[in-house]
């Protein structure tokens, strides 16, 4: 893959930012009391966002690996 530098240490950052803020919101969703309903079980709120979560984590780790990948 031939990407110049800086487009390659930019695509490893914006998957480094993912992974260092997604968990974050992912934690912060599992607390707020929309997360379960009364009898513990997962709503729609904490379905969607486990949803958001997980394909954003995907596209930072592809994101990451194509920036490492063109570097290589």
């Amino acid at each position: 893959m031939d990407l110049p530098v800086a487009v390659s240490v930019l695509l490893i950052v914006a998957g480094v930012w993912n992974f260092v803020v997604w968990p974050q919101f992912l934690r912060r969703v599992l607390k707020d009391p929309r997360a379960r309903d009364e009898a513990g079980k997962a709503t729609t709120f904490l379905t969607v966002h486990l949803v958001l979560v997980a394909v954003s984590l995907t596209l930072g780790l592809a994101t990451g690996i194509v920036g490492i990948a063109a570097l290589l």
